[in-house]
């Protein structure tokens, strides 16, 4: 029975250790999660449906128009004799007028409709993707961020543990006269605002969780949970394509819905060309003793006379809207181009500026720290030369931290501009 109780244990035990296993998230396993729960993007998406309902509804002709009329609910003195009932052998004599009538458009124009409903399903398409590269790179960037936080958070919880450990030390020497109470309650100071700092640090923490948890639409997300990657600090820059502005043209959202924006002025300018032509309505009669036959059927057709209105308004109004839309691509192009300019000069020169600063600097100057404190208990240095180098030493871990997350986001904006992920 015991050896039975043992399995059940171990497999319970491998069971939770699995499941706690599965529940940890690299900044992949946050895109992948994303991707699929995301609400936004998904009502987002819905908008391409919506769009390919509205090309299918575009390509339907226009139902025939079917009209009845002249229908007699009585008979007078001047029915003819020879007008038989409508129906079988009983009942009055009818007279009846039934015309069936069809529209059809003339140059192409329904075609051109279904073109232009094509271009504005590219919008709902260039919207998803547009929103897409946002929500991927705000999570991207939050977990660059967090992961810097975290960091922080530790490098911070290091310090207060070092002050309250101080406090307490000089708490007693204090009460045994061996050192000046005003020492003691410059530690206590300098506890309180290292304290504050990580209260404030733990908050911001908090809030870029809870930026992922509404990205993944996972409310259960937890910091520990999180794997950050501590490598990937490598040369960036390297994986720049050195024809950046080649490939961000032909992936860049913005040109490529500019672009859209052109395809559909010229259609449009199309489309108005082809109002000038009126369309055409068949038309199929039947006339029931309403004529000189008794039973006749005719064919006719009816259209607009372009005489008073050829659309010249519409026609030059779409040739100025093709006009703009060239300079708005061209105002693009070159922002594209400032903008890559702009981000690809400051990944370099964030690059040039951490690879100053090595690991092991920072690792050195952490045992410095340990080593002062000893100092500072055997009185070798004063108390205010290890409170201003734990000050220096967290300002100089705050901006290499800084550095870090700004390069590494501005990598990410670069990949947004560009389109593509290097």
């Amino acid at each position: 029975m015991k050896k039975l109780n043992y399995l059940l244990v171990f497999i319970c035990y491998n069971a939770l250790a699995g499941s706690l296993w599965a529940q940890q998230f690299t900044v992949k396993d946050l895109e992948a999660q994303f991707l699929t729960t995301n609400a936004t993007l998904i009502a987002t998406n819905l908008e391409i449906s919506k769009a390919d309902a509205e090309i299918i509804q575009e390509k339907l002709w226009d139902n025939p128009n079917l009209s009845i009329a002249e229908v007699n609910f009585w008979t007078n003195s001047t029915l003819e004799e020879d007008v038989i009932p409508l129906i079988g052998k009983k009942g009055n004599p009818k007279q009846l007028h039934v015309e069936l009538e069809q529209m059809i458009a003339t140059a192409g124009k329904r075609k051109k409709r279904v073109t232009l409903k094509k271009l504005e399903k590219n919008d709902a398409l260039y919207e998803y993707e547009e929103l897409l590269r946002e929500l991927k790179k705000e999570l991207r960037q939050t977990f660059n961020s967090l992961n810097s936080i975290t960091q922080q958070e530790n490098q911070l919880q290091n310090i207060v543990a070092i002050y309250t450990q101080m406090s307490e030390q000089y708490e007693r020497q204090a009460q045994l006269n061996n050192v000046p109470k005003v020492e003691y309650f410059r530690i206590q100071s300098e506890l309180i605002d290292v304290e504050k700092d990580l209260i404030e640090l733990q908050n911001e923490q908090l809030e870029h969780l809870q930026t992922l948890r509404v990205l993944t639409q996972n409310a259960k997300l937890q910091l520990n949970q999180l794997i950050f990657n501590s490598n990937n600090l490598q040369k960036l820059s390297t994986q720049v394509p050195l024809n950046i502005l080649e490939v961000a043209k032909n992936g860049n959202i913005e040109i490529k819905k500019q672009t859209n924006e052109i395809h559909k002025a010229e259609k449009q300018l199309q489309l108005e060309n082809a109002e000038r032509i009126p369309d055409v309505a068949l038309q199929v009669t039947y006339d029931r003793a309403g004529n000189i036959m008794r039973n006749f059927v005719g064919f006719g057709v009816a259209f607009d006379l372009p005489i008073l209105n050829s659309n010249k308004g519409n026609r030059k109004a779409a040739k100025i809207a093709i006009e703009q839309e060239k300079l708005n691509q061209s105002a693009v192009e070159i922002e594209l181009e400032t903008t890559l300019d702009r981000l690809t000069n400051q990944l370099t020169s964030f690059e040039n500026t951490l690879a100053k600063w090595p690991s092991a600097k920072l690792e050195e100057q952490q045992q410095m720290i340990a080593n002062f404190k000893k100092h500072v208990l055997n009185k070798d240095v004063t108390l205010i030369e290890f409170i201003d180098f734990t000050q220096a030493y967290r300002d100089a871990q705050n901006a290499i931290l800084e550095l870090q997350v700004n390069y590494l986001n501005t990598f990410e904006e670069l990949q947004y501009i560009v389109g593509k992920d290097f």
